[in-house]
């Protein structure tokens, strides 16, 4: 495990090969980062599948109303919903979408990002300034580079827990 220079702002990403240590951005998105930490510190991450896998682009998960693998998992509604909270406003910056960084999935409307979000496999610099970048993983990148590919993979992996690095 890295050195964690703020715990508060740290998630514990927990898959089937190992632990994914996320860095929250909250200077670049607050209100993202934020809301990743109140799901994460709700338990609403956990169990949740990776319902989208694109080999060479990205591994999209977060639908916690559709895509808990334990409690009223529904594959064909995977990717459609999102939590029982407001949608988000964009919070576009000049970072770029590199390997490892999460960006915030969404609809078509910039401001429409809730719970679901993404870990690019590559540089996806095509999506500069269109999605929200609010977080890069520091370790544990060998893991993500593992998850089942599929729209939607035939059998997905998931989160098996989130936790702010603070709380555990």
């Amino acid at each position: 495990m890295p050195e964690i220079k703020d715990p508060e702002n740290t998630i514990i990403m927990t898959l089937k090969n190992g632990d994914v240590v996320i860095e929250l951005l909250p200077d670049v998105a607050p209100k993202h980062s934020a809301r990743m930490k109140e799901l994460a510190r709700a338990g609403k991450y956990d169990n949740v599948a990776f319902h989208r896998v694109i080999e060479g682009f990205m591994a999209q998960t977060g639908d916690v109303q559709h895509a808990n693998m334990e409690q009223n998992y529904n594959p064909g509604r995977c990717g459609t919903g999102g939590s029982d909270l407001p949608d988000l406003p964009a919070e576009f910056s000049k970072l770029p979408h590199d390997r490892g960084t999460l960006g915030a999935a969404r609809s078509q409307n910039p401001n429409s990002a809730n719970s679901q979000f993404f870990i690019n496999f590559k540089d996806n610099h095509f999506l500069n300034g269109q999605y929200t970048v609010y977080g890069r993983v520091i370790s544990g990148m060998e893991h993500v580079d593992k998850i089942a590919r599929g729209e939607p993979p035939a059998s997905p992996d998931r989160m098996i827990s989130v936790k702010v690095a603070a709380d555990v």
